[in-house]
């Protein structure tokens, strides 16, 4: 049986950028600030590609992203990079990990995707929940925080050693299946020009949010959101006693 993988992807602010934050205090200030692919979502998609390059029977890679029209750019790189086809779910006021579950479950039933393969976490709110919901919501077994993974009888299930505390564990998962990339499972490549141009003619098709008669009530709220504090200047200090009373005294430390 042919494997339909489905890679969400988010789209998050560059890890390298600067922060900037809303005078509001709203959130952060996306509209001038370099976008990416969240990283994990990168390895996920560089997982499912390599898959399909060492010969699993694939017949195609999808990619889905929620969230407002700019959420298409990160799509096409995703295109470029390899995936097959894209589905961008237009929605733009607030998420939490619950909802963003609820969405891709839908996908996965419409799409009839077998392997759900996406990053551990968004590295902007580092939630590390969505993977887990959809498992539970789905009923699949699920494997998180993959640092290698290797299909197993047949294609039927994969073998998935994942790390924890202790060291490393290793776990066998049937097919249809759930599986969150760790930081060290690949190194993501870039697109390559002929790709980028290939990509051009790969669909991306837009669902919008309130078809998929999705039943929500959120139960997260963002309060507000603060720069932290600027740094205080250094102070030069003559004596061990003068930083072990500055730190006792002054700074309340010890």
């Amino acid at each position: 049986m042919a494997i339909k993988i489905i890679v969400p992807i988010k789209r998050v602010v560059d890890p390298y950028a600067k922060i900037m934050i809303k005078s509001d205090g709203s959130g952060v200030d996306t509209q001038h600030a370099k976008m990416v692919i969240n990283p994990f979502d990168e390895i996920a998609l560089e997982e499912a590609l390599r898959w399909k390059e060492k010969g699993v029977d694939i017949s195609s890679i999808l990619v889905v992203s929620v969230g407002e029209e700019s959420c298409q750019e990160s799509l096409k790189t995703a295109l470029a990079l390899g995936a097959d086809k894209a589905i961008h779910v237009q929605h733009t006021s607030e998420t939490e990990p619950l909802f963003i579950a609820k969405i891709l479950k839908k996908v996965v039933e419409k799409e009839q995707g077998v392997i759900v393969m996406m990053g551990k976490q968004a590295i902007d709110d580092d939630a590390n929940q969505t993977g887990q919901l959809l498992a539970g919501l789905l009923n699949w077994p699920q494997a998180t925080f993959a640092s290698k993974t290797t299909f197993i009888e047949n294609n039927q299930k994969i073998e998935v050693v994942r790390e924890v505390d202790g060291g490393l564990e290793t776990l066998e998962v049937n097919i249809p299946c759930v599986i969150t990339a760790d930081l060290r499972l690949n190194e993501p490549r870039y697109p390559t020009l002929p790709n980028i141009m290939k990509a051009k003619q790969k669909p991306i098709e837009t669902i919008l949010v309130n078809d998929l008669d999705i039943k929500h009530e959120f139960r997260l709220k963002n309060l507000s959101i603060k720069a932290p504090a600027s740094r205080k200047p250094g102070v030069k200090l003559n004596s061990v006693e003068e930083l072990v009373d500055i730190l006792k005294n002054v700074e309340k430390i010890i």
